[in-house]
């Protein structure tokens, strides 16, 4: 009888993992390549299996230490190319979590290995992927150059993986240099490597965020939902699958909100915020969080996540400025606009900022501003050519002849807009529309319209619960505070002192200062023509303020 062979258990776990890598069931296939190791040092193509294995059920830092490992078990094996591939990858991998530093000693590596050899392999491709991110926002025409060479690259070595980078990398640069169309191309062809399955998961996975992130860019919101659900069912196939998880909730929870399901998407960003604790991608989940909180009047929650979005998100804009205006700070909103405004570059950076900015110099009534603003948003929505886009453009045409007075030739371009809106199941911004419309009509004398169009939108935000755009359409109406006077803030101040909080409490509960509070009750008082707290309550009570 022969002495057992020690190995054979050893290769069992091997094969165990490799097939477990197969079927995707990526926990399996790290413990079993995991214990395989411990007993006998994997061999390269192993070790990188559970490197990857590593990565996709969220274990990053022992992720690296493989990816590491695996480098230098091809330069003990004199695979200078294999070698350089791997220390590419794992730069591209560090750069996506914000390790710029290492990020660039991996480039290094790789990039030495491939001139010292004079090597002619797919690491070319991946360092060009690299000098595609970085120059993405400084020099798009060089991104976009060394993207299509990460691509040509990719397609004579047969790797798809590549090939997906440089057309993702190709999209990017394109969306940059306003060929909305080309973009697109090169986001659905990278796709199809996707889909088709021919690329690794690690890739699918960031191509699929890359993918639908460029589709928000461009404000491209049927493909954004086309390709989110997409990355949703891969994510459901794959159980113990951990990193996209995260990105997928954030994705869907910002549709659900474009769409009015606001409780889904709160409900799905809570996940995301506490899956993604820690990570870069944390800062998208906490500004979605903030943008609900501010649509839903609250403000304190607003604040809150704001600030946490800034631990990755250097400015919050255009939300933090439109948080501002909300709390009445005008002047805070506006310089905050007009900065975000001003260092942005490029169309899409700055179609994002000008609507509200738009919003905000009307309120401030920084008309030519405002004119100013739309005028450019127009011109950008006529080069992109997206829908959501154009509603945009209308909305802030529309808004900007209302704050010129001009009611009558604004509502022709209001209807419209809110057309637009309808036609794209965008409820919150329909019914903001329908506000504008009502204004305008109120400017043409038809107080009967306006308080349909009124009506109609206050019912639109209760079923949102967007209670701060349900106060200030009911004072518009006259609903509340009939011929008192008040404005959308003094009414909510007064909703504060009817029902009992101190002057204290009332800053507290707005974010705003106690001086702030102590002039609007006293405006409130003076526009009453009441000398206390109990008669603005009765008052409250009287024109069903409360």
């Amino acid at each position: 009888m022969g002495e057992p062979d020690p190995s054979a258990g050893v290769r069992e776990l091997q094969d165990r993992g490799r097939a477990a890598y197969r079927r995707r069931i990526w926990a399996d296939a790290y413990a079993a390549l995991s214990a395989a190791d411990d007993d006998e040092p994997l061999p390269p193509d192993d070790l990188d299996l559970l490197a990857r294995s590593a990565y996709l059920i969220g274990k990053d830092a022992v992720g690296n230490d493989l990816a590491a490992r695996t480098y230098r078990e091809w330069i003990g094996h004199e695979e200078p190319a294999r070698a350089a591939r791997c220390a590419a990858w794992l730069a591209i991998s560090l750069l996506l979590h914000g390790e710029v530093a290492a990020s660039n000693g991996w480039r290094t590596r790789a990039k030495r290995l491939v001139e010292d050899d004079d090597l002619d392999c797919p690491a070319r491709g991946y360092l060009d992927v690299l000098t595609a991110m970085e120059r993405l926002e400084s020099e798009p025409a060089e991104s976009l150059a060394a993207a299509r060479n990460a691509t040509a690259c990719g397609e004579r070595f047969g790797d798809p993986d590549l090939v997906g980078f440089g057309q993702l990398c190709q999209a990017d640069a394109l969306i940059r240099q306003g060929e909305i169309t080309a973009a697109k191309h090169c986001l659905d062809e990278a796709m199809v490597s996707v889909t088709a399955d021919e690329v690794s998961p690690l890739a699918a996975g960031i191509l699929y965020c890359g993918v639908i992130i460029a589709c928000h860019d461009i404000f491209d919101l049927s493909r954004a939902q086309e390709w989110t659900a997409a990355l949703s069912r891969w994510c459901e196939e794959q159980p113990d699958l951990v990193p996209y998880r995260g990105n997928c909730q954030i994705h869907r929870a910002e549709i659900m909100r474009l769409r009015g399901a606001w409780s889904d998407a709160f409900d799905e960003l809570h996940e995301a915020c506490e899956r993604l604790a820690g990570n870069p991608t944390a800062g998208a989940a906490y500004y979605e969080l903030a943008e609900l909180h501010r649509l839903r009047g609250q403000v304190a929650q607003a604040e809150q996540a704001y600030r946490q979005a800034c631990r990755w998100i250097p400015d919050p804009q255009p939300g933090l400025a439109l948080l501002r205006l909300t709390q009445g700070n005008v002047d805070a909103a506006a310089a905050a606009i007009r900065r975000a405004v001003d260092e942005a570059d490029g169309d899409i950076a700055r179609s994002r900022l000008l609507g509200a900015a738009v919003e905000i110099m009307v309120a401030a009534k920084d008309v030519t501003a405002a004119r100013q603003a739309a005028e450019e948003l127009r011109a950008i929505a006529a080069r992109v050519g997206e829908p959501w886009l154009r509603a945009m453009s209308e909305t802030a045409d529309g808004a900007t002849l209302l704050a010129e007075g001009d009611g009558r030739a604004a509502l022709p371009i209001l209807r419209q807009a809110w057309s637009s809106w309808q036609s794209l199941a965008a409820p919150y911004e329909a019914a903001r529309v329908r506000v504008l419309m009502a204004q305008a009509c109120q400017q043409c004398d038809d107080p009967e319209s306006a308080e349909m169009e009124l009506d109609a939108a206050v019912w639109v935000f209760e079923q949102l619960g967007a209670a701060s755009d349900a106060a200030g359409a009911r004072a518009l109406s006259g609903a509340e505070g009939r011929d008192s006077g008040l404005t959308a803030r003094e009414l909510e101040v007064l909703r504060l002192v009817a029902g009992g909080l101190t002057n204290r409490a009332i800053a507290a509960e707005l974010i705003l200062s106690e001086k702030t509070i102590h002039r609007h009750v006293s405006n409130i008082f003076t526009k009453l023509d009441v000398s206390s707290r109990a008669a603005a309550t009765a008052y409250a009570y009287e024109n069903d303020v409360v």
